[in-house]
């Protein structure tokens, strides 16, 4: 008996190796044919706080096979629209190597992940690990054409330096700004007690960056939102768990109430997603071992899916 749906096997969520969403696991980076890859960074030597997101990436693959029950594509009733059909191929590419408490030598390494993806035509897709590993994954992109950057996130994360830190997780979209790929920045969920001061919000907003809270978010709605993004321009996605409510989303280092609902979120990706190319998209902070009821990380696994529906059925389209 083979291992694949067309042989009769149920290849049930909880049978065999837990892949992102039970897709090829493909660790020769130079042998990657697909459409988009799934990139494991499991470093959270960033961390100012809570650690565990680490774990982030494992888990997130064993939720995502809850959506993997063979059926060729999901269909959606309210759009009635297929997503993910048979031919869209995505492919598990492992995780990056982390070197235990090496910063520079792990974000190495997931900077090289990422250029063999993209080396190879297909889509990044990086789960976390902190929000450092945007670091690395936005380095990968140089010397592509300019694009911008959607951070849906409860923090800033523009701190220039704290304590002679300059690559943890409350450094990346300064960091991120500092490059020359970078066109600019929205950041969108920004709320309450953040990990900047006022001088970061000013040097933001000096430096390109169009900041909302979830409260103005709310009040523009997903289509408000999108239409703050530069036409025709790129975009790349960066999503930290916690700007989603706790409530929701307690498997976080630094969960901070009043934040989205999921789909609050899903409607916001989905619009920019067809409005504009996107050329990457990391989901970070995912700490599974604060929600033993796994709800975190299913809606990790299922917001990752969602995008990467409309991201291809939007190419498709176009």
């Amino acid at each position: 008996m083979t291992n694949s749906y067309d042989s009769g096997r149920l290849d049930l969520p909880f049978v065999g190796v837990a892949t992102f969403g039970k897709r090829p696991l493909v660790t020769d980076w130079k042998a990657i044919e697909a459409d988009a890859a799934i990139l494991g960074a499991p470093f959270d030597a960033g961390t100012q706080w809570r650690s565990g997101a680490r774990f982030g990436p494992r888990a997130v693959r064993e939720a995502s096979t809850l959506f993997s029950f063979g059926h060729s594509g999901a269909y959606d009733h309210e759009d009635d629209r297929t997503y993910l059909p048979g031919e869209v191929r995505i492919v598990d590419a492992g995780d990056a190597d982390i070197v235990h408490t090496d910063t520079e030598a792990s974000h190495a390494n997931i900077e090289a992940g990422v250029r063999a993806i993209l080396g190879r035509g297909a889509l990044p897709v990086v789960i976390g690990g902190d929000h450092s590993v945007n670091i690395p994954c936005i380095r990968a992109y140089s010397g592509e054409k300019p694009f911008h950057i959607l951070q849906i996130d409860a923090h800033l994360d523009f701190v220039d330096e704290r304590h002679g830190v300059r690559h943890g997780h409350g450094n990346p979209m300064r960091r991120a700004v500092e490059q020359d790929q970078v066109s600019g920045l929205t950041q969108v969920g920004i709320r309450n007690v953040s990990s900047t001061n006022r001088e970061g919000y000013e040097d933001a907003r000096r430096m390109g960056s169009d900041i909302l809270s979830v409260r103005q978010a709310r009040a523009l709605g997903p289509e408000g939102v999108a239409a703050r993004l530069p036409k025709d321009t790129p975009v790349y996605v960066t999503l930290d768990i916690d700007a989603f409510c706790p409530s929701i989303a307690p498997g976080t280092g630094t969960p901070s109430h009043g934040g989205f609902l999921y789909y609050e979120v899903l409607e916001l990706l989905q619009r920019v997603a067809r409005e504009h190319e996107v050329i990457g998209f990391d989901l970070v902070e995912v700490a599974p071992d604060y929600d033993p009821t796994g709800s975190t990380a299913i809606l990790a696994a299922q917001i990752t899916l969602n995008f990467l529906g409309f991201i291809f059925d939007a190419r498709s389209n176009s």
